[in-house]
């Protein structure tokens, strides 16, 4: 019966000496469940952007051949324009008119030689 009471008491004297702490450590479920979330979030938003990306190129590239052809047309425009100013400059009365008009508009005009008087 001593070893027993003996131990009872050591044990009492035991957990006197380490008390457990009267708060529990909160879980880490919390911010567990936030840093997953937060790396579903970042990695969803690197594959649509990476999409996204793909799918502006793929347009870039769709667009290229019309840009090329309104670079031609343009060219071409502002080569008839500057032959036109010619003309205007050398007294064609209709090409003065053409002249005129898109003077009035805004449009540029280079002529390769100064217009005579």
């Amino acid at each position: 019966m001593e070893n027993e009471s003996q131990t009872t008491e050591e044990v009492r004297d035991n957990d006197v000496a380490n008390p457990e702490p009267a708060e529990r450590r909160a879980s880490s479920l919390p911010l567990i469940l936030t840093v997953v979330s937060l790396l579903v979030w970042f990695g969803f938003q690197t594959v649509q952007l990476v999409l996204e990306r793909g799918n502006l190129i793929l347009l870039k590239g769709n667009l290229e051949a019309p840009m090329q052809e309104s670079q031609k047309v343009r060219a071409q425009l502002e080569t008839l324009i500057t032959k036109t100013a010619d003309l205007a400059s050398q007294g064609n009365v209709s090409a003065k008119t053409v002249v005129e008009e898109l003077e009035k508009r805004g449009i540029p005009i280079k002529a390769a030689a100064p217009p005579s008087k």
